[in-house]
């Protein structure tokens, strides 16, 4: 582990600076090009990938290669090493194996292309996180990240049962979402999974923490504009007091 330790140093260094760096691109980007997911997938962007089988193709470095490195990396089977990695794992096995399993409608697809960026920035993101834990002091920023981690991990989750529940089975099409944080905003998944890497940042205390927490929210929150916009030009009788994010303002 020694030698695999040394030898992913450099790229873990790296990694951090170019996640930012491609939150400063792809923020204003996802304001005019909305990417071609879920209920946004449109032709015109080369060969597609069902939905189940591209989440788990560009999810898995999130899983595997992050433990490959948290293992490797010196301070593991420490307290606060041993902590972070397990937040992130139970995030991401969620993520990857969970939600992707649980998924209603398989039929829809997603571009190779944005699966290959996905993947790309996952071993990127996954590799610098787990080589920068480590041993931190017990403190009150760990106390409140962890705490912010758990609650946009329980809203995340809930709000994706929200959704599947919306169609019975072989059922298709879209429906309004209510209850939960869908009361307030039309993404509170994506407000949810800001808050947990937000939550993660604050308790690792890393450079890696805090520039997926900048590019999840460079991400997600163009993102959630565009869901908005979408639920408000397909149907009529849309919440008018629901925001887009962020409850009561945005």
């Amino acid at each position: 582990m020694t030698s695999f330790w040394v030898s992913i140093q450099s790229f873990a260094r790296a990694a951090p600076w170019v996640v930012l760096f491609s939150a400063a691109a792809v923020f204003p980007l996802l304001f005019f090009v909305t990417a071609p997911y879920g209920r946004h997938f449109r032709p015109g962007w080369g060969p597609a990938l069902g939905s189940r089988a591209g989440w788990i193709a560009m999810e898995w470095p999130s899983v595997f290669l992050f433990g490959l490195v948290w293992i490797a990396n010196p301070g593991f089977g420490t307290p606060m090493v041993t902590m972070l990695g397990v937040l992130w794992l139970v995030h991401y096995l969620q993520r990857t194996l969970v939600f992707s399993l649980l998924l209603k409608d398989s039929q829809k697809r997603q571009p190779v292309v944005t699966v290959v960026m996905g993947t790309l920035f996952n071993v990127l993101n996954a590799t610098g996180n787990a080589a920068a834990l480590t041993d931190r002091p017990f403190d009150g920023l760990f106390v409140l990240g962890t705490t912010l981690f758990v609650v946009g991990f329980v809203v995340n989750v809930h709000s994706d049962h929200v959704l599947r529940s919306l169609r019975a089975p072989g059922e298709n099409g879209y429906k309004v979402p209510f209850g939960g944080g869908f009361r307030f905003v039309s993404a509170p998944n994506y407000l949810a999974e800001i808050i947990e890497w937000l939550g993660f940042a604050l308790a690792a205390q890393t450079l890696a923490g805090w520039a997926f927490a900048v590019f999840t929210l460079a991400n997600l929150a163009p993102r959630a504009l565009a869901n908005h916009r979408w639920y408000r030009a397909r149907f009529p009788d849309y919440p008018a007091n629901r925001r887009a994010l962020i409850p009561f303002l945005w």
